[in-house]
């Protein structure tokens, strides 16, 4: 069973065009990677993007609170990995043809 709750907390932190983006570039990077869990740096993001940190950092706190993505920090280094529960009632909620509100 779906929890309605960290759904809706999912779509709205994927409201966002930036972090949309910076959610699909983790996905896609784990799709490319061979291993099972595969993270992209802080950096990745404001290189791709062409904004500044403050704004990567505030965009990555947004998709961690919604439990999207975890962050392993390593220093001042930060790298962002998929939350693969999260991830998985996305992709059985829209795998589900009928729903009741």
């Amino acid at each position: 069973m779906t929890d309605s709750r960290q759904l809706a907390k999912a779509f709205k932190a994927l409201s966002n065009p930036n972090r949309l983006q910076i959610f699909l570039e983790i996905m896609q990077r784990r799709q490319m990677d061979s291993k099972d869990v595969c993270g992209c740096a802080l950096t990745d993001f404001i290189n791709s993007l062409n904004v500044g940190a403050p704004t990567v950092s505030h965009h990555i706190k947004e998709l961690v609170n919604a439990e999207l993505i975890t962050v392993e920090r390593n220093g001042k280094f930060i790298t962002c990995y998929l939350n693969e529960a999260v991830c998985a009632q996305l992709k059985d909620f829209f795998a589900t043809p009928e729903r009741k509100a």
